[in-house]
């Protein structure tokens, strides 16, 4: 006997489970790279299991969104997310972000404060008080860096020119947003950070310079994959994150 698999749900324009699971189970919010959407999340939905069910963040300018306009600023769009996930999110979430979409879950986290979620998972970016310096070459070109940041990332276009052109144009949206952010000489996080990067992705920062970024408990790994570790068709690494979102929860039961 099969058991059925739940339909993917949108829950409102910010929060999409691409995999349901029972209700109080624990969450893993997913922040997309530049120029990505929710889908990139779906097999990892089904491989970190029942117990851990995946929330992916919908930004505007794509997607089930593509008429929505992307706000003009990092900070505006930080705020928008913390404001449209901030009710969907329990005491122990985990963020799990890559590239673009490790600062934003950083700093959406940082955002949320004591409403926010008990570990960030930063994948593939520099730590934020390096980002205008490590990202300048692809602001100061952003169509140029558009293509080289899609060859990075392994991704497939069609071959379509109306489609590559879409493409294209949400990742210069995505890179002309990240020029805008502003690291601010704040108090380091209290939650915890564990910082990834992947062995073949050979621009990646050193992910032991996120190791300012907490107060709380810090880690750093380099595991196999490229720029992405998470992509359409792949997991990444779905049993790391599923030890972590449990590890998350056992934590936050035992200080009950």
């Amino acid at each position: 006997m099969t058991t059925a698999v739940a339909r993917p749900v949108v829950l409102d324009d910010w929060s999409y489970l691409p995999r349901p699971q029972r209700t109080g189970t624990q969450r893993l919010v997913c922040f997309p790279h530049a120029g990505g959407d929710v889908g990139t999340f779906a097999e990892l939905a089904a491989a970190v299991g029942p117990d851990v069910e995946v929330l992916a963040v919908r930004l505007p300018g794509r997607g089930g969104r593509y008429t929505h306009p992307l706000p003009g600023t990092f900070a505006e769009l930080t705020s928008a997310v913390a404001a449209g996930i901030g009710p969907r999110l329990g005491p122990d979430a985990v963020f799990y972000g890559q590239s673009f979409g490790a600062l934003l879950a950083y700093e959406v986290a940082v955002a949320l404060g004591h409403r926010g979620p008990a570990a960030v998972v930063a994948a593939s970016a520099p730590a934020p008080a390096d980002w205008e310096r490590t990202v300048s070459d692809v602001v100061a070109d952003p169509a140029a860096g558009a293509e080289r940041l899609l060859a990075e990332c392994g991704l497939t276009v069609p071959d379509d020119d109306a489609v590559r052109a879409m493409v294209l144009a949400v990742l210069r949206a995505d890179i002309a947003v990240g020029a805008t952010y502003r690291h601010r000489p704040v108090p380091p996080a209290r939650f915890a950070v564990h910082a990834l990067a992947g062995a073949a992705d050979s621009g990646a920062s050193p992910p032991g310079t996120w190791a300012g970024t907490t107060t709380g408990p810090f880690t750093s790994a380099v595991l196999p994959g490229g720029h992405l570790l998470v992509a359409p068709g792949d997991p990444g690494p779905a049993d790391l994150l599923r030890t972590l979102c449990l590890g998350a929860r056992s934590d936050h039961d035992h200080d009950s």
